[in-house]
């Protein structure tokens, strides 16, 4: 199976004041409107892929992207078999993604989604 990489995140300490910066940098029509105040990122292209500008949650600053998987705990396991290590196991926001997170060697965050 074929692992697209379908999102990317550019998290921060203000949030709000990232979307505003990008979207007046690219264009880009940014929503936050969504029970989790993320910001939804419309690139207004069919090229590329939107994204999304959020909130940091404790851990530092940071951009992600995230890949497509049918089975979360198995891409965690392989991960940590070639290196890596798991830093947000599989966790479900209701109604809108599951997703799980992991380093690899480096250091680099990397977000893995179902669906």
């Amino acid at each position: 199976m074929p692992n697209p990489v379908i999102h990317w995140e550019i998290t921060g300490k203000d949030a709000p004041k990232l979307q505003e910066f990008y979207s007046g940098l690219f264009g880009w029509n940014v929503s936050s409107d969504n029970p989790i105040n993320y910001g939804l990122v419309d690139t207004q292209t069919d090229e590329g892929i939107n994204g999304g500008i959020a909130q940091e949650q404790g851990e530092a600053t940071r951009v992600t992207v995230y890949v497509q998987v049918d089975d979360l705990q198995a891409y965690l396991d392989k991960a940590e078999r070639l290196g890596g290590k798991t830093i947000l196991p599989p966790m479900e926001i209701p109604g809108i993604v599951t997703l799980a997170m992991f380093q690899d060697p480096e250091g680099n965050v990397i977000g893995l989604v179902t669906g």
